[in-house]
Order: C-alpha cells, then structure tokens, then sequence
C-alpha cells in the first residue's frame, strides 16, 4: 500500500504551471478541488511546506506528543518555510492570499495539531498583536526577528479566572509611573493561564487593564525579566506537544516604549483576535483532514471477515460523512479568507467558522476514531498493517478537544453570529 497524495478524481483540473516547478496535488480530503484557486506561485509555496510537513513532521508528531515536547529544533526550518511571516508586508517571501496562508494553517495541521498551534500562537496571535497594534518602529525592530525564527513569542490574554469575559474581566493591571529620566515605565500586576509557548517563550504579549483609564493595553515583556515567571502546564490529554504555561507577574517593569502604541482598549485588541480566529477555523479543518487520512488509510489495510473494512457499508457510509463534513468546512474557509482579502471581514463572520468548523471536526474526529475502532485509542502501532507513523487517530482525536476551545469557545463564537442577526447582545 502507498500513500501518496494524488489529485481527487472529481477535482479540477489545475492550469499548467509558468515554470518547471509543478503545483502542488490536490488532496483526496478536497473532495471539491478548492486548492486550485491558489496562484500558481501559492500551490508551489504549498507543494514545499507539504513534502516538509509529511517527512519532517507527522511522523514524528506521535513521539513528541507523547513526551509534551515541542519540536523546537525545528523552528528554523518553519522560519525558512515563510511559516511565520507571510502575512506581512515586511516579511513575506511572496505577495499570497489569507486563503493561502489559511491552507497553510490547515496543512500544519493536518500533519500535526499542536505544531499548527505553536506556529499560530507565534505567527498568528503574537506577530498580528505587533502588526495592528505596534507603532512603526515597534513593527521594524519585532516582526523580522520573529519572522525569522530568531526569538519566539506567545501571547498572554486568557487568566486563571478570565476566558470568555476578558473583555470586561480583565485583572491584570499596569500602573504607569515616571522614572528619573523623565521617561515613563509601566509595572505589571497578575496571571495569565494556558499561554501557548509561554514555557519558553523570548517575548510574551501581555494584555492589562490600565488603572487610569480602565482600559486594556497590550505590553512587550521580554523574557526573562524579574518578576515574570512562567511554568508549564503538564499533565494535558489534548495539544500535549504545545508548551501552555502559567504566568505570574509581580511587579514586572516594561518601558513606555514597550508598549504596544496604537492599542487604546479592548476594539484595538478584537481586532487581532478577528483575524486569527478564521486561522483557527482552518487549523481545525487540518484537524478533519489529518483525522480522515487516518481513518481511509486504516479501512483499506485492516482486514476482517477475510476482506478490508473499507468494502463495508457501514464504513463507506462513515468516511461519506467525514469527507461532507470537511468539505464543507473548505467552503465556509476559503469564503471568509476571501471576504479577508477583500476587506469585508467581519467578526460574525469568522466568529461563524470558527464556531462551525470546531463543530464539524468534533463530529468528524469521533467518526474517524469509530472507523480505527480499538486501535483509535493508540497513538501508532499500525505498521503491521503498513500504515506509515503519524497515521493513527488518536492524536487527532484528542486534540480537536482543545480547537474546539480555545480562541473563542463554541458557545461564545456563536452568541457572536446571534448578536448580528437579531441585534442584541445575549453573553450575559
């Protein structure tokens, strides 16, 4: 048995390529063939971050899953990938699409979820809040080191005691006071819980309320620095690879300059919290899609009753449901990556897919694991059947658990979409 990623047999066919370089194939989990509305130049982007993802990573996603190790010998490599800049002006190895930088996220994903989230705590939550909020000079000095790999950087909003209602809930405080030189400094009180690479990262994104004003500011805290400690999570059943970590901050001093400079209160902040969630809605459909993989790759070598599960119906009829799911949540992507593009995002609507997909990769990821039966609970341990690793559906399984949280619970994101339908809000 192979495992090669052919073009799907009802797919479009792609237009031939300007240069020698082939786009890149379509997968069988896109039923529908959206890929081909990339660029020539994005499916060849596409075609190396794919081969990479399917030699480097997945088969050894397993592994550090299993030890709650990120792969963090890997993130040069990421950096050489333009897997973290591309979508700025400043950093981008080619002008692409929010569609393309979407199937990225979805493609990271889909070889492993908690890589797809280190790189969207970094690239997506962290480098956006310096985008839209640093001032020019914050934006020069932040977003090429970080595109670069050169520093990591996490993004601390969520609290011990705050999720779903920072917006108001907020309690970690910055008091702005005046140094000798007549220069200002702000020192930072509080806690922050679940951040994504605060285990080790070089620069932490922390979000406070002002006690002026009241309002939230977003601050640059660079580790370490004294007074800011951060400890790893352990013991997680979901996204073990990604590092969370709790952060305290007692007293911690950071420069006026320091300050993220064109955030005046929590819109300011919504607005990267917009952008990254329909990322989010594409790292969940990575989640689908790896799941999927998993679930045919199984129902074609196991054998029962003298002949592969896959030639029976009740399966047919599972990997039918997966395969609708997915593609449907391609659609609901790509549409509002294309609205992004276009400037007509709003967040109802990656509020929408983010809500929607999360949902639909639950449903899917369950089917999945049914399909795998006894060995869904196992990660690997199926190269007697000839299935590759990085090809078990556990992993998936229990990762969707945490996509289906984070960055907007399903219960939030959809009370989103509700307010603009009817016109009222309805969160408390």
């Amino acid at each position: 048995m192979t495992f090669t990623l052919t073009p799907s047999a009802g797919a479009p066919a792609t237009e031939a390529p300007e240069t020698d370089a082939a786009p890149a194939d379509v997968l069988d989990a896109d039923f529908y063939g959206f890929q081909t509305l990339l660029t020539q130049d994005e499916q060849r982007a596409l075609r190396e971050i794919r081969d990479f993802l399917d030699t480097e990573v997945r088969p050894f996603a397993d592994d550090h899953w299993d030890r709650a190790e990120s792969p963090r010998h890997l993130v040069p490599r990421f950096a050489q990938l333009g897997l973290y800049g591309n979508a700025f002006p400043e950093t981008r190895s080619f002008e692409n699409s929010n569609v393309f930088r979407g199937w990225v996220a979805m493609e990271i994903a889909r070889a492993d979820p908690s890589t797809a989230t280190f790189i969207g705590v970094h690239s997506g939550l962290a480098m956006t809040s310096i985008a839209v909020g640093g001032s020019d000079e914050q934006r020069a000095e932040w977003l090429p080191v970080l595109a670069r790999g050169e520093q990591i950087a996490c993004f601390g909003l969520t609290e011990p005691s705050h999720g779903s209602d920072t917006a108001k809930g907020l309690e970690t405080t910055a008091e702005r006071r005046a140094r000798a030189d007549g220069t200002d400094e702000w020192v930072l009180n509080g806690a922050k819980r679940w951040i994504g690479n605060g285990a080790f990262a070089d620069l932490v994104v922390i979000w406070a309320r002002d006690v002026s004003d009241q309002q939230v500011k977003g601050f640059l805290v660079r580790t370490p620095t004294p007074g800011f400690t951060a400890t790893k999570i352990e013991r997680k059943q979901s996204l073990r690879t990604v590092e969370n970590a709790d952060i305290v901050l007692r007293d911690v001093v950071v420069a006026e300059a320091d300050r993220l400079q064109r955030i005046d209160g929590f819109r300011d902040l919504a607005v990267v919290l917009r952008l990254t969630r329909a990322q989010v809605a594409w790292q969940a459909l990575g989640v689908a899609v790896g799941a999927y993989e998993c679930a045919l790759a199984y129902a074609k070598a196991r054998v029962q009753f003298g002949k592969p599960i896959a030639s029976f119906q009740l399966v047919q009829q599972k990997l039918a449901d997966a395969l609708a799911n997915i593609t449907a949540c391609i659609g609901m992507c790509v549409r509002v990556s294309q609205l992004q593009d276009a400037g007509e995002q709003h967040d109802h609507h990656s509020a929408m897919a983010k809500a929607f997909v999360s949902a639909r990769v639950r449903e899917t990821v369950a089917l999945c694991r049914e399909i795998s039966g006894g060995n869904g609970v196992q990660l690997g341990g199926q190269e007697q059947l000839g299935i590759p690793a990085g090809y078990g559906v556990a992993r998936y399984f229990a990762d969707a658990e945490a996509v289906y949280t984070f960055e907007g619970t399903y219960d939030m994101t959809s009370l989103i979409v509700g307010r603009a339908i009817t016109g009222i809000a309805a969160f408390v």
